[in-house]
Formats: C-alpha cells, sequence, structure tokens
C-alpha cells in the first residue's frame, strides 16, 4: 500500500466511478457548444489580485478560503477558486472583445480550488464546468443562459431541481438599498465579524446560512422594493423569456450569491435531495468586473455548474446514467501466432470507432476468459493454432454464451455488423 493518500478534502476519480463525471461535463457542454459558445481553458493558478478584485476582497472566499502563495520569484498567486475572473482575464487579454463579434461566448471545464472545512457536497478541489457571455447587456443572453442549464440538467433525467431567480439591481438603484439594508442591520444582534460585514458587503450578510442570523433577517428591507425602472423591465424580460420556454423558476428575493461581480441577474440551482449543501449551480449578471479589473466596459453574464454536486444529485434521485462501454470486443490470444494475429485485428476494430481490448501478460485460457468478464465486454474472439490453420477465429456472445466461428479476415465486418 501507498505512503501516501489523496490531501484531505480532495478525491481521485477512478473507474468505473469517473465515466459518471465525464458523462456530467459532456452533458453540461453539449447544449453549449451548439448555442456558439467556444472552449476556453485557463491555468489554474492566477495573480492574487485578480481575485481579490474581481471575486471580492470581503468575501470568504477571498478572505478565508484561497489558496494564495509567493513564488521564488516573489509573485503573488492563487490557485483559482472560480471561473469567471479567469475566463474574462484572458479574454480581455486575448482582445476577443475587438474582434468585433460581441457577445464572445466562451465555456469552460476544470478544477477549482477552496480552502473549506471537507464535507459531502463540499470540498477542497472540485469540478465545474461554467460558460460565459462577454460584451452584451441583453435579457436575452441571461435567458439563453439559464435555459441551456435546465436543458444540460434535464438531459441527464434530473428532475428535482429548482432554479431561483432574484435581480441585484445596478449602480444607480443598489446604492440606495445598500444603505437601508445597513440601517436594518446595524439593529440586529451580530457578532463582530459579521457586523464588520454591514460597512464592506451588506448584501452578504443576507446570504449568511445561520439559523441565528436568518431569523433576524425576516423582517429585511428587499431589492426588489428598490429596483429603478430600468432595471425592473429588464429582469421582467428576463423571467418573460424564460416563461415562454417553458422553464420553471421561483422568485427569490434574497437571493444574491457569494460573489461581489454580481449585478442585475442572479440565479442558482438548487436541488432537494442534497441536504445543507443543495446548491448545484448559479451564476448571474457580472456588468462591471471587466473595468474592477482593468478592462473597458463589457456588460456580461454566465454561470458554472458543479460536476460532483451534480453526481450526487443522480445518485439522490437513484438516476443510473447509460455510460457506453468501455470494451466492445475482448481477444484472447492461445499461442504465439494468434497473438500477433488478434493484436493486428484489435488495432483494425479500433481504427474502425469498435472498442476493443486484448488479453496481456500471456494468460492461459481460463485467466482470459476471466479478464473477458471483468471487461464488460459483449463479444470476446478467441483464437489458438487449429483455429488459425483452417482460417477462422471462434467468436463468442457474452450475453447468450453462444459461440460461432467466423473467419479471420471477415470478424472486422463480422462485429462491425453486429455492434451496429
Amino acid at each position: 500500500m501507498s505512503t501516501f493518500k489523496a490531501p484531505k478534502g480532495t478525491y481521485d476519480l477512478i473507474p468505473p466511478e469517473s465515466a459518471k463525471y465525464l458523462a456530467v461535463r459532456e452533458a453540461f457542454a453539449a447544449p453549449l457548444r451548439n448555442s456558439g459558445y467556444g472552449y476556453i481553458e485557463t491555468p489554474g493558478f492566477e495573480n492574487v489580485e485578480l481575485f481579490a478584485r474581481g471575486v471580492g476582497e470581503s468575501t470568504d472566499i477571498v478572505t478565508k478560503e484561497m489558496y494564495a502563495f509567493e513564488t521564488k520569484g516573489g509573485d503573488k498567486l492563487a490557485l483559482r477558486p472560480e471561473g469567471t475572473a479567469s475566463v474574462l482575464r484572458a479574454a480581455l487579454e486575448a482582445n476577443l472583445h475587438k474582434a468585433g463579434n460581441l457577445p464572445v461566448k466562451l465555456w469552460y471545464s476544470g478544477s477549482y480550488y477552496r480552502y473549506e472545512r471537507p464535507q459531502k457536497g463540499r470540498y477542497r478541489h472540485f469540478s465545474q464546468v461554467g460558460a460565459e457571455a462577454i460584451g452584451a447587456e441583453d435579457p436575452a443572453l441571461d435567458a439563453e443562459l439559464i435555459i441551456l442549464a435546465d436543458q444540460a440538467y434535464r438531459s441527464l433525467g434530473l428532475q428535482n431541481f429548482r432554479i431561483l431567480l432574484n435581480s441585484l439591481g445596478d449602480k444607480e438603484c443598489r446604492p440606495v438599498y445598500r444603505a437601508a439594508l445597513q440601517d436594518f442591520l446595524r439593529g440586529l444582534d451580530l457578532d463582530e465579524d459579521t457586523r464588520r460585514r454591514i460597512d464592506i458587503n451588506p448584501l452578504r450578510v443576507l446570504d449568511d446560512k445561520r439559523e441565528s442570523v436568518q431569523k433576524q433577517l425576516a423582517g429585511a428591507p428587499l431589492l426588489r422594493d428598490y429596483l429603478c425602472d430600468a432595471c425592473k423591465a429588464y429582469h421582467e424580460e428576463v423571467r418573460e423569456l424564460i416563461t415562454a420556454a417553458g422553464v420553471a423558476f421561483e422568485d427569490d428575493p434574497k437571493l444574491v450569491r457569494g460573489l461581489d461581480y454580481y449585478t442585475r441577474t442572479t440565479f442558482e440551482f438548487v436541488h432537494d435531495g442534497l441536504g445543507s449543501q443543495s446548491a448545484v449551480g448559479g451564476g448571474g449578471r457580472y456588468d462591471g468586473l471587466s473595468e474592477m479589473i482593468g478592462g473597458p466596459a463589457l456588460p456580461s453574464v454566465g454561470w458554472a455548474l458543479g460536476v460532483d454536486r451534480t453526481v450526487l444529485a443522480l445518485e439522490a434521485e437513484g438516476i443510473e446514467l447509460e455510460l457506453p462501454a468501455t470494451t466492445s470486443v475482448f481477444a484472447v490470444p492461445l499461442g504465439e501466432e494468434a497473438r500477433r494475429v488478434l493484436f493486428t485485428k484489435v488495432t483494425e476494430l479500433r481504427k474502425n470507432g469498435i472498442a476493443a481490448d486484448f488479453s496481456y501478460g500471456g494468460k492461459g485460457l481460463k485467466g482470459a476468459m476471466k479478464n473477458a468478464n471483468r471487461s464488460g465486454a459483449r463479444y470476446t474472439i478467441v483464437a489458438g493454432e487449429r483455429d488459425l490453420a483452417e482460417g477462422v477465429v471462434q467468436l463468442k456472445d457474452m450475453e447468450s454464451g453462444e459461440q460461432v466461428p467466423v473467419g479471420v479476415n471477415e470478424i472486422v465486418a463480422e462485429l462491425e455488423s453486429r455492434l451496429g
């Protein structure tokens, strides 16, 4: 047994379980590819200031959860705790917004890192698929992303998730609400850390999950009552477009999400079968983020969907994904000549798109057939000296047990026909 183990709060993806994660990632990516989103990949670490400015210096992510370090050369870096700031930084650096085709539509998939108390559904290393539409202020974009996420979840068979929707206003109306909320919060019985948030970012107090805090927030002023006419009209159009697409949602006036950069539309996907870690994805509009990190004004919207929690949601609903077989054909050679011939046939099968594997290590028939069973292959090809002398191999159907001889030169075509 190895001396080393995976770090606390992390996990290894190992077959066959890892196939579920790949299937979830693909389900998230499929509707994005069909909607004009191009793939982007960014480094696993960035300048620490990118997240301090973009995510927000008062957020738990930056103050408590970020893995920050200094390199030998004195650079201050951080493992990425989320994807939006990195993707926007990369788009600005590559001048994608100057290509004349706005919005710039990008999707990504990767691992993210936060120092948190590990528990089921909350890890220090986790996987997300995200999408960003950069450079356009249009309610149809907000609606598009919500609809695409709904489509992705439903393609997996999930039913028991809900979409929560809210508007956080903009730079015109939010300051008025912010002042009213601060006045309300200062009259509550809150601990010192929470009181500090009142001055820095009072909306973050609304996101506090502690029951003792939530009870006191029952009478808090709601942002929807302070929205300016432009934000009200924008939000109403988002709601109408989502409704017209047949996507159900719930208005949640207390939904603020955990990052400083959100404006106007904000949304969250929650699954009721996951306990306290119920959010399986979320996102919103972030019209001022580009300027926060030194770019031009580029109104944008995006989301990130959690792969880990979606797998847990599938398990909670008892959904077994239909995963493609890792091996359709398994070859068992008996003798050196058969080893050479069958290896050539396995290579040919693979070139023709058929998943095929081979009995390595010179095992006898009994041991090789055990491997064939474990592989999950639908068919096994067996050949020995006598078979090859007659110009055939034995084709065994592993479901029915039926075994028939097939010509060596016809075996590939026969398997292509049987496997469709």
